[in-house]
């Protein structure tokens, strides 16, 4: 169940008690080898919430040395595809259950909307695992037909273990959107969340264990790109990487990946994405487009529409009517219902 705490009397200064900051490999939580731990803040004072176990390198190894273990040794990938979706259901639902705490770590931790995470985000990631629980069951490969006198077919089998490096702008989303068809698979996996929002992912790994996932198959470690991340990208025990995140950091992971032991990579990378808007475009839904569009999620979003090129039969009136809007936005504490953007989740830019 959730626990929210108030700050001020009448304030809107809502913290979930903090219940993990270890590292979770094969099952436990557990503190890194170095002893070492790094902040996460709120962004909407620059307090500090919890000190977070830093995972390195040494850390990275024993996750995918119980990744590994759980893959070649475990029930996991041996499971029949609808008991792994029996699970994955199961795990869904006790999001449900537990989707206040979820989004309210995300409110604090990356400076998101609590009631866009409650009423959105959360409810996605449990329909994220029911989808893929409805493929657990149903992979199959083709039999072909020869012009020779052959029998040839294809098998479909899980990879292995899947190293996951997920971004901070939509912590439980990603989460659940790169564990999900992993799980559904057969796979294990290593999962690094973004140094700047790791709680939620803590907490998600905690709701697996509850959920029935076995021992090794989900392990988080939290650290940082140029240590835990690039050694979740080159281990050579890894099968696969994906990665969300930054296009410079995509090339070094793909590097990283070719130059250890050819591993798979799964990259989705950021853009410069392009509004275009035309003379005849109603110029109400265009502004609204236009403003949600850079502004949803804080800008904080791989697709956000970061230019807009407007026919100029229409410029003056549109530029007009967004900076009415614009001005009309309201920025405030993300869990005050009546405010559309929180704080941005870091200072450096």
């Amino acid at each position: 169940m959730t626990s929210l705490t108030n700050g001020d009397a009448g304030s809107l200064n809502k913290v979930p008690t903090i219940k993990f900051t270890k590292l979770f490999i094969n099952g436990d939580f557990v503190d890194s080898l170095s002893g070492k731990t790094f902040e996460t803040i709120d962004p909407r004072t620059g307090d500090v919430i919890a000190r977070i176990s830093e995972g390195d390198k040494e850390d990275i190894d024993i996750a995918v040395k119980a990744a590994r273990h759980a893959f070649d040794n475990g029930p996991w990938p041996r499971l029949p595809g609808s008991e792994r979706a029996r699970i994955l259901l199961k795990w869904a639902e006790i999001i449900e259950e537990n989707a206040e705490e979820l989004a309210a770590l995300d409110a604090i931790d990356a400076g998101k909307l609590y009631h866009m995470c409650r009423n959105v985000e959360v409810p996605a990631a449990a329909n994220t695992l029911r989808y893929y629980a409805g493929a657990a069951d149903k992979i199959h490969g083709e039999v072909l037909k020869m012009s020779r006198e052959f029998h040839a077919y294809t098998l479909l089998e899980p990879l292995g273990v899947v190293g996951h490096i997920t971004p901070w702008n939509f912590p439980n989303t990603m989460f659940y959107i790169k564990v999900a068809p992993s799980l559904a698979a057969g796979c294990t996996m290593v999962l690094k969340p973004a140094e700047q929002t790791p709680l939620s992912a803590l907490f998600s790994a905690h709701l697996a264990k509850l959920a029935g996932i076995p021992d090794g198959v989900i392990n988080v470690v939290p650290g940082f790109g140029p240590t835990a991340g690039a050694a979740l990208s080159s281990h050579m025990d890894v099968d696969k990487v994906s990665f969300t995140g930054s296009t410079q950091t995509g090339r070094v992971i793909m590097q990283a990946a070719a130059k250890s032991n050819l591993k798979q990579v799964s990259l989705e990378l950021g853009g410069k994405s392009p509004l275009i808007i035309f003379d005849d475009a109603d110029i109400d839904k265009a502004t609204e487009l236009a403003l949600l569009g850079i502004l949803y999620n804080k800008g904080e979003v791989c697709v956000a529409s970061s230019r807009v090129f407007v026919q100029e039969g229409i410029y003056d009136e549109f530029e007009k009517k967004l900076v009415e809007k614009a001005k009309a936005w309201v920025v405030g504490d993300p869990f005050d219902p009546k405010v559309q953007q929180g704080p941005q989740v870091r200072k450096i830019g």
